[in-house]
């Protein structure tokens, strides 16, 4: 038995030689070479045979991790003012690559870069490349507007029986916080330690712009690896005062520097909107059903805003509230823009009642913005999550949120905006 065994292990060893014409050198080299390459040593039988082992013990194969870039968060100095305040910039990259930069400036975001279906990264917000522009010419940019966001009329309001005259900025009313609202504040930005963000704080002092009352805010904006930009305010104040922030984003999905939004696609579940006189102080609630304002199905932004409509002549275009449908829960769906040719979508969620469409009607192309691009008109479009314009003179009245804060409350406010493909 045991020649026999060595005279069958010499033919078999024998034949295997004679067929692969290699030596034992050889044929390590052959194996080598084929680990290199990625090439598999194990029979198919081998293999069936080692799953199905595994699966008789309970095991699976363990997925090996999805590679991706790690979620980072840097700071430079932006600028500096005339007085010799440096202003600094955050910049949030998620893993998916999607960059959201911040500038302490009005607590602005300066740039949103995501990608379209094809893979090509742009930024869809506008804004500019120096520090001074912001100072000295930007429309609300990015920033946070308040201490009242959009509208009050004639610049007068009254809480507890006193009355409070604002600045005049825009026509006869008060617009965004007045003369030197909050985007022109220097706001104190700090990385949070757990979550890819910034915090930024300011404090408003009593008197400023003629509201009453020290108010310290907060903004947070983070950045989920999901690709949602999240932005979330809290106020308080030690004397009763109104407030309404909101940040006020130019988007343009094809990419910052594209010439129109008007083919954008954008979809506003709400069945009602503010109207408006022809200074753009509200008037009256009405159903946007038969007119050019019902946007509840998706409808190109520039299809009917050229139309003969008393509300569209007198703000040059859309530069309305729209009512936003109360969600069973949590935030609510406010707004979703579609840009076709780049495949981009935005989807807005607020737990704010109102959402302000503005339509670029001021943009004329005089403002140069980052890298060089002009920006004409409608080249960008803003949806403002906040509450109704003027709601100062319009409290205890039915469908109009309270905007009075007191000592003893805080103000809250949450929006996220989603980014996607399709």
């Amino acid at each position: 038995m045991k020649i026999h065994s060595i005279i069958s292990y010499s033919f078999i060893l024998a034949l295997a030689w004679g067929n692969f014409s290699c030596t034992p050198a050889e044929l390590s080299k052959k194996a080598s070479q084929k680990l290199k390459t990625g090439g598999d040593y194990i029979t198919e039988k081998s293999k069936l045979a080692y799953e199905s082992s595994r699966e008789a013990l309970g095991l699976k194969e363990e997925t090996p991790p999805r590679s991706s870039k790690p979620m980072t968060i840097s700071k430079r100095v932006f600028g500096q003012l005339e007085d010799g305040s440096k202003v600094h910039e955050f910049r949030l990259i998620n893993e998916r690559g999607m960059e959201v930069s911040i500038i302490e400036y009005g607590a602005s975001i300066r740039d949103i870069i995501v990608e379209d279906r094809n893979g090509k990264k742009e930024n869809v917000s506008l804004g500019f490349d120096h520090l001074q522009d912001y100072v000295d010419k930007s429309p609300y940019f990015g920033c946070i507007a308040g201490r009242y966001a959009n509208r009050i009329a004639n610049g007068k309001f009254s809480l507890d029986g006193e009355e409070f005259q604002l600045a005049t900025n825009n026509g006869p009313n008060h617009l965004h916080g007045g003369n030197l609202g909050f985007d022109k504040k220097v706001w104190t930005g700090t990385p949070l330690e757990n979550d890819l963000g910034v915090s930024l704080t300011y404090r408003s002092p009593d008197g400023e712009e003629g509201y009453p009352g020290n108010l310290s805010c907060t903004v947070v904006y983070s950045l989920s690896e999901d690709n949602k930009l999240s932005v979330a305010i809290e106020a308080v104040t030690d004397k009763p005062t109104v407030v309404n922030l909101t940040n006020h984003t130019y988007f343009n999905l094809a990419g910052e520097g594209d010439p129109t939004i008007l083919d954008h696609l954008l979809t506003l579940p709400g069945t009602t909107f503010v109207a408006t006189d022809t200074t753009n102080i509200p008037t009256h609630l009405q159903p946007v059903a038969g007119t050019p304002f019902d946007f509840r199905s998706a409808t190109v932004v520039g299809a009917r805003i050229g139309a003969d409509h008393p509300q569209l002549v007198a703000g040059k275009g859309y530069d309305h509230t729209w009512v936003v449908p109360t969600g069973k829960e949590g935030l609510a769906h406010a707004a979703t823009l579609y840009d076709t040719d780049s495949g981009r979508v935005l989807k807005l969620f607020t737990d704010q009642p109102g959402v302000q469409f503005y339509s670029g009607n001021f943009l004329d192309g005089s403002l140069t913005g980052v890298g060089g691009n002009s920006y004409p008109l409608r080249s960008g479009l803003c949806l403002e999550p906040q509450l109704y314009p003027d709601s100062p003179n319009h409290q205890g009245e039915e469908g109009w949120r309270n905007c009075v804060l007191r000592p003893d409350e805080t103000y809250h406010h949450h929006s996220v905006y989603e980014f996607s493909t399709k």
